[in-house]
Order: C-alpha cells, then sequence, then structure tokens
C-alpha cells in the first residue's frame, strides 16, 4: 500500500506495477491507432489519386500556381473574419449570459421580460444563421431607422450576435440549472441576496460547467463568419468566390478552407482538453 514518509508519499509497489501496465497499455493503444490511421488514409488516397478523374480534380481543385496566387489576396480577406469572431465573441458571451439570468428570474414584475427572452431564444434558434444574415444584411438598411448601422461589417456582425446570443442562452441557462438548489439555499441562508447568491455562487459554478460547449459554440462562429459573404462583405470565402469566377479554378476555396482549418482545429483541441479535464475532475481523477 502507499505510504508517506518524511513528508513524502511513496507508492507502493504495486502501485507501480500498476502505473507501468498501464502505460504499456497507452503506448499499444497508441501504436495500433496510429496504424489503423495510416492504412486508412494510404487507402483513400490510393483510391483517389487511381480514380479516372483525378488529374481533372488536381487541375482544378489542387493547382499549385493558383493556390500561390490566391493566398495573399484571401489571406488578408481572411483577417475579416477573424475581426467579426473576436468582435462578436465576447458581445455574444454578455448576450447568453443577460438572457439566460433572465429567463432564471422569478418576479412577477419581470414576465414580459421574461417572456421576450424565451421569445428571443425560440425564434433565432429556430431561423437557421444564415437567414438571419440576410434577414439584417438586407432588412435593416430597408427600414431606415435613424441611429441604425448600415455598414456592411456591422450589420453582420448584429446578426451573428442575434444568432449565437440565442444558442449561448440556452448553454448557460443548462449551467445554471445543473447548480444544485441546496448552493444557492446554503448562500440565501448565510445573508446573501438572491443576486449576490448568482453572482458569487451559483454563476461561477455554472460558467466553470459550461466551458466546452460553449467552446464549442465558438468553433461553430469561426465557421459561419463565412456567410457574411453572402450580402456582400469580401471576407476569405468571397475573395476565393472572385478568384474562381476569374479563372475557371476552384483552388482557391480550398485555401479559404485551410485557414477555417487552422483557426478552427486548436480551438478544437483545447475545448477536448478541457472536456476530459473535467470529467476527471467529475470522477476524482486528477485535473
Amino acid at each position: 500500500m502507499n505510504t508517506v514518509t518524511a513528508g513524502k508519499w511513496i507508492r507502493s509497489d504495486k502501485q507501480l506495477a500498476r502505473e507501468r501496465l498501464i502505460r504499456k497499455r497507452n503506448r499499444r493503444r497508441a501504436a495500433l491507432a496510429s496504424a489503423s490511421t495510416v492504412v486508412v488514409l494510404g487507402v483513400a488516397v490510393a483510391a483517389a489519386v487511381s480514380s479516372p478523374g483525378w488529374e481533372r480534380v488536381q487541375e482544378t481543385f489542387f493547382s499549385w500556381s493558383d493556390a500561390k496566387a490566391s493566398f495573399p489576396e484571401i489571406a488578408r480577406s481572411f483577417w475579416l473574419n477573424v475581426k467579426l469572431f473576436m468582435v462578436a465573441e465576447p458581445i455574444i458571451l454578455a448576450v447568453g449570459l443577460a438572457v439566460a439570468i433572465v429567463r432564471g428570474t422569478r418576479s412577477a414584475y419581470l414576465f414580459p421580460v421574461r417572456a421576450l427572452a424565451v421569445i428571443y431564444t425560440d425564434l433565432f434558434r429556430g431561423v437557421p444563421t444564415l437567414l438571419v444574415v440576410f434577414l439584417i444584411g438586407f432588412g435593416l438598411p430597408a427600414l431606415r431607422l435613424q441611429g441604425i448601422p448600415s455598414g456592411l461589417y456591422w450589420l453582420a456582425l448584429i446578426a451573428l450576435v442575434l444568432s449565437y446570443g440565442a444558442y449561448v442562452a440556452e448553454v448557460f441557462r443548462a449551467g445554471i440549472a445543473s447548480v444544485h438548489p441546496s448552493q444557492r439555499l446554503s448562500a440565501r441562508a448565510r445573508g446573501l441576496t438572491e443576486s449576490q447568491a448568482m453572482r458569487h455562487v451559483v454563476l461561477p459554478q455554472a460558467v466553470r460547467n459550461v466551458v466546452p460547449p460553449l467552446l464549442n459554440d465558438f468553433v461553430s462562429l469561426q465557421k459561419d463568419t463565412a456567410l457574411v459573404a453572402t450580402i456582400g462583405l469580401v471576407d476569405a470565402l468571397n475573395q476565393a468566390n472572385i478568384y474562381a469566377s476569374t479563372n475557371f479554378n476552384y483552388t482557391p476555396y480550398v485555401v479559404a478552407a485551410m485557414f477555417f482549418v487552422a483557426l478552427t482545429v486548436p480551438l478544437a483541441r483545447l475545448t477536448d482538453w478541457l472536456a476530459r479535464r473535467a470529467a476527471a475532475r467529475q470522477h476524482g481523477g486528477v485535473a
């Protein structure tokens, strides 16, 4: 059994043998996974390359000269997607958290606000994000309202915030519901008001519980910034479309796709790591 000597934790022989066995098993699994991945990818590549239309596909979608020619403009245009994501993300977090808190209120006086929050989440979760971009991008300018932004960038930002704010609100609401009621009752018993209990006790636990699903939503947001091309913004997708329609080659679409992959994959891996960390914490493992 494990012992404590001179303030140091000493693992027993059985524990050390168990850890060696686990490491050996993990190495064997990693080797099998790598080998199977190489085989599957090799078969897929061989099937694609040996297909009758491969030369035509290679010329149309994987032209190195067209990739080099389109890369600089697509890279510059991709900065618009990055700016949209970076600006929209904190606004979406604020909107989603506010809507989730409003939906959790119990005061009769706030019933109209709660009803609006429910209508907002139901409406914008039900309408595809592409349609929201269309409706905001073309609808708001048509109203000719004073003080409403008319620039395409701001209209696209509003559309993304409205659409994703509804999804994030439901994520936050699920996180608040996951906190045991005893936490709120204990806070009230210690003299905290309802708002103080929510701010200092419930919300910190709720946010920690929903970090992985929140990051998944933001992975989707990174990709959906490409939808702004439909209202005329020259982002990476629109720039690729301009080159493709001019030179009759689709390689720029692949280049634009690689930019989005390079942006989303690191966040996706971070999401996986946080999910494993949360699971290990719940099961008593080391975080």
